[in-house]
């Protein structure tokens, strides 16, 4: 049995050890760790609010990220500022655990004290973010860590669900020809708060700059948002092996976090994040009873016969369905 107590002292006196096992808490899906960990997030939000700088990172598979992240966190660990990385890995079929293990590949982060790197399966979560991840980022914050990285898997409609869990949303791609925004879908470049051009190095610099300038053209024909100032969001490029231009993207994120905090926004996201928090652990919580209960689970496939032999109607089914769960259907 974890001592709740004990523990959420130690995650606040930012105890790495403490913080891993917690996060391990969070992700189980035994009952009792459930309850576990429900106790612990509400000890935390007791104790003194912490708020970190929410940074989510999405991008092509094979475009640089775990360099972008080890080579950005290096620059910000050199200014004294602490970092929390959860790289969320796309999740073995037959172990469920990670394939990429993207922890391996940030040797030279994963050893400076302040920094905190955690890959966790994505399991079948929809777009590559864990079903924990939001639990975890809160953890990190009662730690006290000032910038939390949330790495996502691969590019997709989906991945808006990091934008709903982070404060700025990085998109990083790699140098390409024109035709490569046909291959980034409008809707992932409507919540990208700043588009970065890795790999800006060698003889495939001419050819970032050119790509970053194909992406700011794209995002001048984009709608303004009214949580962005003027020129937002913008493309920028990087070299992560070089690391050049990493400056600027912080200097961007500050830019705009600021702007956003003075007028607004930034407490109007947090709150709308809060609420879809809620609102998703309810749906989850759902779902879970229909696992958990043998009785649920039959009545569902004899229900789901029903539909596929066509004896039955989806929407009544549903119904019946809710309704042995006492949910009310509009």
């Amino acid at each position: 049995m974890t001592d709740i107590p004990e523990l959420a002292r130690q995650i606040a006196e930012g105890n790495r050890r403490a913080l891993a096992r917690a996060v391990t808490l969070i992700e189980s899906t035994r009952p009792d760790h459930r309850k576990q960990a429900i106790a612990l997030m509400e000890a935390l939000r007791r104790a003194t609010p912490r708020e970190a700088l929410r940074i989510g990172l999405s991008g092509t598979p094979g475009v640089g990220k775990s360099t972008f992240i080890e080579s950005f966190g290096m620059m910000l660990t050199g200014q004294g500022l602490r970092i929390a990385v959860l790289a969320v890995d796309p999740s073995s079929a037959r172990s469920g655990g990670s394939i990429l293990g993207d922890k391996t590949r940030m040797e030279r982060l994963t050893r400076e004290p302040g920094v905190f790197i955690r890959p966790s399966p994505s399991a079948s979560a929809l777009g590559g973010v864990a079903r924990r991840t939001r639990e975890a980022i809160a953890l990190c914050e009662a730690a006290g860590f000032d910038v939390i990285i949330v790495e996502t898997v691969g590019v997709g409609q989906s991945e808006t669900m990091v934008a709903e869990m982070t404060d700025i949303f990085l998109l990083l791609l790699a140098p390409a020809g024109g035709d490569e925004l046909q291959g980034v879908k409008r809707g992932i470049m409507e919540i990208a708060d700043l588009i970065v051009v890795n790999k800006a190095d060698g003889p495939l610099h001419e050819t970032a700059r050119r790509t970053c300038a194909d992406y700011a053209g794209a995002l001048r024909l984009l709608r303004k948002r009214p949580q962005d100032p003027e020129g937002y969001p913008k493309a920028l490029m990087v070299s992560a092996v070089e690391e050049t231009g990493l400056e600027e993207v912080w200097t961007e994120i500050g830019t705009l976090a600021e702007w956003r905090r003075d007028k607004g926004h930034w407490a109007e996201a947090r709150a709308g994040q809060a609420e879809r928090w809620f609102e998703a652990e309810v749906r989850a919580g759902l779902l879970a009873q229909l696992e958990r209960s043998p009785d649920l689970k039959a009545r569902m496939a004899e229900l789901g016969a029903e539909v596929a032999a066509k004896r039955r109607s989806p929407e009544a089914a549903a119904q019946e369905m809710l309704d042995c769960l006492g949910v009310a259907r509009s």
